[in-house]
């Protein structure tokens, strides 16, 4: 996920830092609650309001600790050039990695079982394109006729914490193509 810059001006420090210690929890806050207590200690209603005002882009929620861990545990699976290079531990996390998969197909279209794995296989490293058809196919993301002959890409709508996954890898698959390879020209493909 790219960060922008946010600059934030505090006029007298010691009341600041009071403000801090006022709403501090029993527990270190994570990322995003820490970010909140430094935008409420500065005067604002939260860190979306603060980056709101420098008309920087927000999420349409914020995640939670909880979210933010499960999105870096998500983005730890996949290399620099956006392949899953090993299957998570986590069953949380492995349903948000099958997002990547699941956006990779086409739309409102039939495909074949070769058709699914070749848009597997071009996106993880780690030899098991099966295990992630079958995960397709139990988290309800990809429908399979029962002889096998027809898959099919589920329609919905992804999460925000899928959105968010989604939108880093393909950064990742962006800055990669970007790369030049033999020719000079930029590698072109799926991931």
């Amino acid at each position: 996920m790219s960060s922008h810059p946010i600059p934030l001006v505090i006029e007298d420090v010691s009341q600041f830092a009071r403000a801090l210690r006022k709403h501090w929890p029993d527990e270190p806050p994570g990322h995003a609650a820490l970010l909140s207590l430094v935008a409420k200690a500065a005067g604002y209603r939260n860190h979306q309001a603060l980056k709101a005002e420098f008309g920087l882009p927000t999420p349409e929620v914020p995640f939670s600790d909880l979210e933010e861990r499960r999105l870096r545990d998500a983005l730890r699976v996949f290399d620099l050039e956006g392949h899953m290079t090993r299957w998570p531990l986590k069953t949380s996390v492995q349903g948000l990695c099958l997002a990547i998969f699941w956006a990779s197909l086409p739309a409102r279209r039939d495909m074949s079982e070769k058709d699914v794995n070749n848009v597997l296989k071009s996106g993880e490293r780690f030899g098991d394109h099966v295990l992630l058809r079958r995960c397709l196919i139990e988290h309800q993301m990809v429908t399979r006729e029962r002889d096998g002959s027809v898959y099919r890409r589920v329609e919905r709508k992804p999460t925000p914490l899928e959105r968010a996954l989604i939108r880093a890898i393909a950064e990742r698959r962006q800055a990669g193509l970007r790369e030049p390879v033999g020719d000079g020209r930029p590698e072109m493909g799926r991931f």
